[in-house]
């Protein structure tokens, strides 16, 4: 069978491995030029491996321009695997495998259709998400399923140890999925709409914390937009400081002071009151140590 794979993340960097190690190595990859790498904040150069496993290497800033599908036809492939990329794969692009384009998505379909599914998981404090293979279709994340995994979402997930459950049960299920399509398996399950669930699309500057909010709410987006993401952030004196890692400290009341003021200095790190009189204490970040109780 022959196989296009089209990627450029670090999930698409684990499943072409995956594949390449299994012995279902694919034909032709297309992925980002280089001076596109910051389309993605976990951008992967997949060349190094398509180089070693001998597949050939097409770069293409849209997969849906006339220049990559023309050859695209021209290597023929019976089936696309679209792992880790943030265009819609238009009609022409996916007729040209005869068995379909299968994509990826880092969520228990048909719910968290669409972008920056893995902070929102957080964000929304779901308790169980699933990783989903499925047929692209002309809707966003709506064709029909091939493969999920459910699984719970840890107390105290974050971006990263999310991320990396994802990307393990891809590196799985993506050999899986091609020795079913090998054996003869076709279509899927159909998405039922009605359980349907759509995510907006996430960019940097939403990581600013908000001080006013409560302090379990303010902990939950730094666990939820740090690495692989930019993370969270605030500004001391002008100048921008990333928050790696926060910890709640339920005591509200025992500081007084203004909303986003650093009350006190710890061995870990600094204390900072929340809207809910709570106080975070962060524990891991990057840039200047704000002074007591400077304004943040």
């Amino acid at each position: 069978m022959r196989i296009a794979f089209v990627g450029a993340v670090e999930g698409s960097r684990i499943a072409l491995e995956a594949l390449v190690s299994a012995g279902r190595v694919p034909g032709l990859l297309l992925t980002l030029p280089g001076a596109k790498a910051s389309r993605h904040s976990d951008h992967a150069d997949l060349v190094p491996i398509a180089r070693r496993a001998a597949i050939e290497v097409v770069e293409t800033a849209n997969v849906n321009d006339a220049a990559t599908i023309a050859t695209l036809r021209q290597f023929a492939p019976d089936v696309i695997l679209v792992i880790g990329w943030s265009q819609i794969c238009g009609t022409q692009f996916r007729n040209v495998a005869p068995r379909g384009c299968l994509g990826f998505h880092p969520a228990a379909l048909p719910r968290f259709r669409g972008r920056g599914v893995i902070p929102w998981t957080i964000l929304c404090d779901q308790k169980i998400t699933g990783s989903t293979l499925f047929w692209l279709d002309d809707g966003v994340d709506s064709g029909p399923i091939l493969l999920q995994r459910l699984f719970n979402v840890a107390a105290g997930e974050t971006a990263r140890t999310l991320y990396d459950k994802h990307t393990h049960n891809l590196a799985e299920m993506v050999v899986e999925a091609v020795d079913l399509l090998e054996n003869g398996a076709t279509g899927g399950t159909e998405q039922d709409e009605c359980n349907a669930s759509y995510c907006a699309r996430r960019k940097a500057e939403d990581g600013l914390i908000d001080w006013r909010n409560a302090a379990a709410e303010i902990e939950r987006l730094i666990r939820a937009v740090g690495d692989p993401y930019p993370g969270a952030f605030t500004y001391f004196r002008d100048r921008k400081i990333g928050i790696i890692r926060a910890v709640v400290q339920a005591d509200a009341g025992k500081y007084i002071g203004l909303t986003g003021q650093v009350q006190a200095h710890t061995d870990a790190g600094f204390l900072v009151l929340c809207g809910d009189g709570n106080c975070l204490e962060v524990t891991n970040w990057q840039g200047e140590k704000p002074s007591v109780h400077a304004k943040l």
